[in-house]
């Protein structure tokens, strides 16, 4: 397998997956500053321009989360995916949740921070898509209250998709109001398979 993509993108979501199930992969680096997403190569594996992508074989995978439910899929004995079709439902409710209400309103910030050129950011939104967010993070910080995992009694897909979005969100400073997310994210990102962290990840590439 070939996984394009560089970190601190969403590439952690997938490298972390690969990690957890010991499959051998290829980590193909796509400088999204130099351009590199809008040459003729890359846009052939995805026109969208965006990483990551997985390249499985004849098989080419793009979004992040669809890739992380595909190795899971691929890899069924590491029961990443809930048996349950109740809980596979709670599952994907989660996810879809995840990247909806709470990884769009961290873009949109992004975008408006630092990706688009000045003349383009609308400071109006940063502050709206910030409130979103928050209000957003305390859905999740009730249904966690009294839970080690999202869904269910053991890890599923869905707890290394929040990981790395609370991760995300804790760089933006959204989860002083929310102790046990902090707790959760601390005791995800102490298993031996996690990837680096947004902010060693920044620091990487500063190095």
């Amino acid at each position: 397998m070939k996984l394009y993509g560089t970190p601190p993108t969403r590439a952690l979501r997938v490298i972390w997956l690969l990690n957890e199930l010991g499959l051998e992969y290829e980590m193909c680096p796509v400088d999204l500053l130099q351009g590199e997403n809008l040459e003729r190569d890359f846009l052939a594996l995805n026109p969208a321009a965006k990483v990551p992508v997985l390249v499985d074989g004849s098989l080419v995978m793009t979004e992040s989360a669809a890739i992380q439910l595909y190795l899971a899929d691929k890899c069924p004995e590491a029961g990443l995916i809930p048996e349950a079709v109740e809980d596979r439902a709670q599952m994907y409710r989660w996810i879809f949740f995840l990247v909806t209400e709470i990884e769009q309103p961290l873009w949109r910030i992004a975008r408006h921070t630092f990706i688009y050129p000045e003349e383009k950011r609308l400071p109006q939104d940063v502050d709206l898509a910030r409130q979103e967010c928050v209000t957003m993070l305390a859905v999740l910080e009730r249904h966690m209250k009294d839970r080690e995992f999202v869904v269910g009694d053991r890890l599923s897909v869905a707890d290394f998709n929040a990981a790395y979005t609370l991760d995300w969100a804790n760089e933006a400073e959204m989860l002083d109001g929310a102790p046990r997310l902090r707790e959760y994210l601390k005791a995800m990102y102490s298993r031996s398979t996690a990837p680096p962290t947004i902010a060693e990840a920044f620091a990487a590439m500063e190095s």
